[in-house]
């Protein structure tokens, strides 16, 4: 099982608290740090610095870290124009020598649109918007470097588009969707992504959505063993009720609430529902950081969540 640190940096984390924990969690061990693409703050939360774009970021992250997988869960389609979108991943990737994977996600917090001025269309539309996107994604991937091609789709066109430049992956840059779309979403990642992500639900509701996926890949005949299966949720473990409350406190969160909907209580508890999920397919698990200030908290999981999980999985 991969355990991967997932941060929400529209809620104000800063690039810096964003780089020290990342390198955190290198220094740890852990397979991943991810961030979201957002641009405003959600709930009542204090915006502290405000937003950070999320490939600005990850390009700063993939030369302040060496080893640790970076990436996005998940950019909206929103926001940047398909062929950049292309263009500035595959230097990310170069930037990280090869480390980046790519969410790509429809879009859906209308507010940040709004509040930047950005389009916010219809549903169909956003979600035609990322199918161009994992179409000309797959253009760059697949045309020969020193060749171009041209593409006619739902709601852009691309002409004599050189496939430049390219990403350091071979074959490319790893795509995730992510979703509980009943229809578009399973489509979408039978056809582009090499990993499906679930976020913030039950195990059965996991089991459900990875259901769909697999239906769809069998009718096009893809192997549903091809995709990597995640999950994320909230994260807080504590070695003590005492230090778990004000963990939760300190997200704007309750204790009980997070135990019944995240992955909380003592590193014990926290082993009891990755397994959870493990046991209906899961092989990564994105760990949500709330609070990116806590490198003790990110410390504790590596020191006692992660061995706790290694024999549980060995045992099995």
């Amino acid at each position: 099982m991969d355990l991967r640190i997932f941060t929400e940096p529209q809620q104000g984390a800063g690039y810096h608290r964003l780089s020290r924990l990342a390198t955190h969690a290198e220094g740890l061990g852990f397979d991943g740090f991810f961030v979201s693409d957002h641009y405003h703050v959600m709930g009542e939360s204090d915006p502290r610095m405000g937003p950070t774009d999320a490939l600005t970021t990850l390009a700063g992250l993939a030369r302040d870290t060496t080893s640790i997988r970076i990436g996005s869960l998940v950019c909206s389609a929103t926001f940047r124009k398909p062929g950049r979108l292309a263009v500035i991943a595959a230097e990310v990737d170069q930037m990280s020598q090869g480390r980046l994977e790519l969410g790509v996600g429809a879009g859906w917090f209308d507010r940040e649109h709004h509040a930047l001025g950005i389009a916010f269309p219809s549903l169909k539309e956003r979600f035609d918007r990322m199918e161009d996107q994992l179409e000309i994604l797959r253009l760059f991937r697949d045309t020969p470097a020193d060749a171009t091609f041209d593409f006619e789709g739902i709601t852009v066109s691309l002409d004599n588009c050189p496939a430049l430049p390219r990403s350091m992956q071979d074959p490319g840059i790893p795509i995730i969707i992510g979703g509980g779309g009943p229809k578009r979403t399973p489509n979408l990642a039978a056809q582009f992504a090499d990993e499906f992500n679930f976020a913030f639900r039950p195990p059965q509701e996991f089991q459900g959505a990875v259901g769909r996926v697999s239906q769809a890949c069998e009718s096009i005949g893809r192997d549903p063993e091809d995709l990597v299966l995640s999950v994320a949720q909230v994260v807080c473990v504590a070695d003590s009720e005492k230090e778990l409350a004000k963990r939760a406190e300190r997200i704007g969160r309750d204790a009980s609430e997070l135990r019944e909907n995240g992955v909380a209580g003592m590193p014990e508890e926290a082993v009891e529902k990755i397994m959870a999920f493990q046991q209906v397919g899961a092989t990564r698990f994105y760990l949500q950081v709330l609070d990116e200030d806590d490198l003790d908290h990110v410390t504790l999981i590596a020191e006692s969540v992660i061995p706790l999980l290694e024999n549980e999985i060995h045992d099995a």
